[in-house]
């Protein structure tokens, strides 16, 4: 990726992650914001994991193969942009 910064100090918090945000209590991801970054390969399963998440920008990319379904269980997601990557499929419900 172009900007890794703190992804790879094993001491720092994800919240310091760059493109990272946390809520309040600095515990729950809330907002990814990682366009342009260089990333590509696949969009994990875990994703799903991160419950807690409102937005999620991944635009501008080379992430590849199908949008996980994992992704419909963000259901506090309400800003996603996926666009200008090589998905295939549909975005989950």
């Amino acid at each position: 990726w172009t900007d890794g910064s703190l992804w790879l100090d094993e001491y720092a918090s994800c919240c310091d992650w760059k493109g990272v945000t946390c809520g309040d209590d600095m515990n729950h991801v809330t907002k990814l914001s990682l366009s342009n970054n260089g990333l590509s390969g696949r969009l994990s399963e875990s994703i799903g994991n991160l419950t807690f998440m409102t937005e999620m920008d991944l635009s501008d990319n080379d992430i590849k193969a199908s949008i996980p379904t994992e992704l419909g269980k963000l259901s506090n997601l309400i800003y996603l942009r996926l666009s200008y990557n090589a998905f295939t499929g549909t975005v989950p419900e």
